[in-house]
């Protein structure tokens, strides 16, 4: 899953979010949860900004974002997602790995929960399954065994095929 379709699966969520509320908002309020402070997640930062226009969003025009970041104490995590929840966000976008999307899953199960970097987020118990997350959380996860065995069953199909990619250079002689 790359960076827009990311965008619009949380666009997506936003909205539906949007729609479902008896009491609509001027505007949809996103939550970022991170572990991290704003200088190290600032990179990260500036991608989900990035990714967001591209869908349509600019922030302070159309959509409203709560930042929390737990400087580098994960143990505030469930504190902080619990705010965001209070805040009553459309959707929560837990950034940074399997600790605070845990932690958004743990303060709610009606927001929608969009995260990011999760290793193995069936093993975690974050979705039900890859292809049926179920509930109110979803994602992108760049390592899992489903994978892992897809990438080994390609590579295995490579291999003799490596050879038609980056033929060998020819051998020189000394004639």
């Amino acid at each position: 899953m790359n960076r827009r379709e990311l965008m619009l699966l949380l666009c997506g969520a936003m909205t539906a979010a949007r729609a479902l509320r008896a009491q609509q908002k001027a505007m949809p309020v996103i939550g970022y949860l991170s572990p991290a402070s704003p200088r190290p997640a600032a990179p990260y930062l500036a991608a989900f900004h990035q990714g967001l226009s591209e869908t349509g969003y600019v922030e302070g025009q159309n959509v409203a974002i709560e930042y929390r970041g737990a400087q580098g104490r994960y143990d505030r995590l469930p504190a902080l997602a619990a705010e965001l929840v209070g805040r009553k966000v459309d959707v929560i976008a837990a950034s940074g790995g399997t600790a605070s999307a845990l932690a958004a899953k743990a303060a709610t199960s009606a927001i929608p929960i969009v995260f990011t970097s999760v290793g193995d987020p069936v093993g975690q118990g974050l979705v039900a399954s890859l292809s049926r997350p179920g509930a109110n959380v979803t994602g992108m996860s760049l390592v899992t065994r489903e994978l892992n065995a897809k990438r080994l069953e390609l590579l295995s199909d490579m291999v003799p095929q490596a050879g038609l990619v980056a033929p060998r250079k020819p051998e020189q002689s000394n004639h």
